[in-house]
């Protein structure tokens, strides 16, 4: 399974935030699971930890990449074709970050690990 963790569910996993259902962890750590975190959510979490809207054990720059080895978790680049996709997208969600991640989530064929109910409602798979 190829999974793309939100911007949350990355930061629950690696507070080990007891928010994320048993099924979803179990999810995450199944043999063979392809992790993956995007651009945007690294972008959005360096962007509200610089506006101290989210305090964090470590400058982003340190704790992301470190927390993505630990995790096994893969970086996910913001390409053009995913980019241009959220012209396709409906104005469900108006989050910019969270449209992204969709449009990744559609483009590369990955399943969105989110608790975010505007985002389910996107024709792209969820796990929550």
């Amino acid at each position: 399974m190829k999974l793309l963790l939100d911007t949350c569910s990355f930061l629950w996993l690696i507070a080990a935030d007891p928010a994320i259902p048993s099924r979803v962890r179990a999810a995450l750590a199944t043999p063979g699971a392809e992790l993956h975190l995007s651009a945007a959510s690294t972008w959005e979490i360096a962007l509200k930890h610089l506006r101290g809207r989210l305090p964090l054990p470590a400058p982003p720059a340190e704790l992301i990449p470190r927390m993505r080895e630990r995790y096994g978790i893969d970086p996910l680049p913001v390409d053009e074709e995913s980019a241009l996709h959220i012209a396709k997208l409906p104005e469900l969600h108006r989050d910019p970050f969270d449209r992204m991640l969709v449009s990744q989530a559609i483009v590369h064929g990955l399943t969105i690990v989110t608790p975010d109910p505007l985002v389910i409602q996107y024709p792209a798979r969820t796990l929550w």
